[in-house]
């Protein structure tokens, strides 16, 4: 996959959103070394309320899930400078609100890692986890958060 990846999102026609500030006393990133840990991103569309096997179905989940990698895209670039830094995503952890008898978390968040390796090419292939939640802040479907290996500046 040629190309950075700010070259990809424009190829793809995506346009990420401003990161949404903190809502209590913490930060979006915090850096370590060349890990950069983003703290629990959900949808920026705060209308996105409900569980998935009840409000959104599956499919729909995947699609609010790419929006959510936006929102992480929009952190890591306001904290980086650019998405050209980015090495590697190397861990999603995901929660989504979802009904008791709901099962198909991980195809949900295939919306949120399929975006990771339309940017980032095979640096955005990831290791994650995804659970069910009985409920999230806001009523929100789906919230992750990340770490990403970056380039030292």
């Amino acid at each position: 996959m040629p190309g950075t990846p700010e070259e990809r999102l424009a190829e793809l026609g995506l346009a990420i959103p401003a990161s949404s500030p903190p809502k209590a006393n913490y930060t979006n990133c915090v850096q370590v070394g060349t890990l950069l840990f983003v703290a629990g991103k959900g949808p920026s569309d705060l209308s996105l309320k409900g569980k998935l096997g009840r409000e959104f179905s599956t499919t729909e989940g995947a699609a609010i899930a790419r929006g959510v990698g936006l929102e992480v895209l929009g952190a890591v670039r306001e904290y980086l400078g650019t998405l050209d830094r980015v090495r590697r995503v190397v861990r999603v952890q995901a929660f989504i609100n979802a009904t008791e008898e709901y099962d198909e978390h991980h195809i949900a968040l295939d919306g949120f890692s399929d975006l990771m390796v339309d940017v980032f090419g095979d640096a955005g292939i990831h290791t994650r986890s995804v659970f069910g939640a009985m409920s999230l802040r806001g009523s929100l479907p789906l919230i992750t958060e990340c770490i990403f290996e970056v380039a030292e500046s």
